[in-house]
This record gives structure tokens, C-alpha cells and sequence, in this order.
């Protein structure tokens, strides 16, 4: 079978197109996007995703990868599947600065390893967080729903000369709020208790000064810590699914999906 090259590149950019932008949905999507997940790995994902994808959307118009109008197309694609993505990790975030302030608050600041996601020093509750949170995110089956937002994506927002609008990112840039606010909630039922803790501590330190209260105040306050941690992790699963459901809501909101 002959082909021309006309009908090679119809060919290419039928997959490719479609490709940029589920690229970057996995680049950018929590859990593959981590560093311990290889490049290769992630590539490999995309072209299986596009290959799965391509035949159930509609037709990509032919565009030249190498014009004006193409490169424009190319930035647009990336923005939308990179926005998906970004959405998803500010959730992440949320639980990771949460437990960055418990870990103040408890004494524990300075016990910090390496963050596999964002290659930086953060506190080990924090990464405790980040790993439950991810498991939830792969439990509710969160990474196969941002895969059927994006399929839906070429629908409501098919390939052409229009991404985001103006709208979308200031919606976007908006959400980051919800990541303190998630923050603070999913830390409050322990600092509150570490509070109360500290006062107590505080009020034995008047009531009897001969007491060392400092060497005994740092082991106390660590193990309430973990305590009221322990209890408290019943609301991460709670504020985890409201978040994603705001995250989705949001995403949605970008893209034009019901």
C-alpha cells in the first residue's frame, strides 16, 4: 500500500494533536507525574491513552505542526491537559501543607525527607499525608476519572484555535485558595488539641516550677500529637473527597464537560 505524504501526515496529526494533550495530562496528573516515575514510562502511558482515545473523538483538523497556527495549537493542548493536572496536585498540596502544620505544632519540624514528588525537604508527616491521600486518589479511581474528563474534553473542546479562555485561568488561579483552606481544616482538629496541650502544660509549669516542664512538655506534646492525629484521620478521607469533588467540579468547568 502506497501512501502519500499528504495522507502520512493526516495520519500523524490525527494521533498527534490528541497526543499533546493527553501528554500532558500525565505529566501533570498526581501520581505519574511523580520523579520516581520514569520519563519512559510516562510516555509509553500517553501513546497508549492517545492509541485508545483517537478513534472515539472527533476528526482533528490538519494543521502543519511546524506553522504559526501550529505551534499556537501546540501551546494550547499543553495548557489544557497541564491545567487537569495542576488542579489535582493543588489537592495533593493541601494534605502536604496540613501536615507540615501539625508537624510545627507537634515539635517535628526539623524530621523531614525527601518529597518523591516534588524533589524538595518536607516534613515526614507531611509525606505520611501525601501518601494517604494518593492511595485514596487511586482507591475512588480518581486517575480514571481525569482519564474520561479528558476523552470527554475533545468533545466539548475540540482541537482547534481556542484553549482556556481568560475565564478558565482566573478560575484556576482562585482554586489555589482552596488548597490553604483544605489545608487548615484537615490540620485543625489536631493544633486545636496541641493548644490545648500547650496550655495545660503551661498551667502545670505555674502550678509546680520545679518541674522541668520543657524535657517533659516535648514527649508529651509528641505523643498527644500522634494521638489526636490517629483519631483525627477519619476527616482526611472526608475532606479528600470534598476536595475532589470541587477539584472535578473545577476541571470540568475548564474544559465544558457535563
Amino acid at each position: 500500500m502506497l501512501l502519500t505524504g499528504a495522507e502520512i501526515s493526516a495520519i500523524v496529526g490525527n494521533y498527534f494533536w490528541p497526543f499533546v494533550r493527553i501528554a500532558a495530562l500525565v505529566t501533570a496528573m498526581p501520581l505519574f507525574s511523580s520523579q520516581f516515575i520514569p520519563v519512559r514510562v510516562r510516555l509509553i502511558l500517553a501513546v497508549a491513552l492517545t492509541i485508545v482515545i483517537v478513534p472515539v473523538i472527533p476528526d482533528v483538523p490538519a494543521i502543519d505542526a511546524l506553522s504559526g497556527r501550529g505551534i499556537t495549537l501546540i501551546f494550547h493542548q499543553m495548557m489544557i491537559g497541564i491545567c487537569m493536572g495542576f488542579i489535582f496536585h493543588l489537592v495533593i498540596n493541601a494534605f502536604i501543607v496540613g501536615g507540615q502544620i501539625i508537624a510545627m505544632q507537634m515539635g517535628l519540624g526539623f524530621s523531614t525527607m525527601v518529597d518523591p514528588v516534588n524533589g524538595s525537604q518536607a516534613p515526614v508527616l507531611s509525606m505520611f499525608f501525601m501518601l494517604l491521600v494518593t492511595l485514596f486518589f487511586v482507591l475512588l479511581d480518581g486517575h480514571l476519572a481525569l482519564i474520561g474528563v479528558v476523552a470527554k474534553s475533545f468533545f466539548s473542546l475540540p482541537i482547534g484555535d481556542h484553549g482556556i479562555g481568560r475565564e478558565g485561568y482566573w478560575e484556576l488561579a482562585l482554586w489555589g485558595t482552596e488548597m490553604f483552606k483544605g489545608a487548615l481544616l484537615v490540620a485543625m482538629p489536631a493544633v486545636t488539641a496541641l493548644l490545648l496541650v500547650n496550655l495545660a502544660l503551661g498551667v502545670m509549669g505555674r502550678a509546680a516550677p520545679q518541674l522541668n516542664i520543657f524535657a517533659v512538655g516535648f514527649s508529651i506534646t509528641i505523643t498527644a500529637g500522634f494521638y489526636f492525629m490517629l483519631i483525627s484521620l477519619p476527616v482526611v478521607l472526608v475532606q479528600f473527597e470534598a476536595l475532589s469533588v470541587d477539584a472535578f467540579s473545577v476541571i470540568k468547568g475548564l474544559v465544558n464537560v457535563e
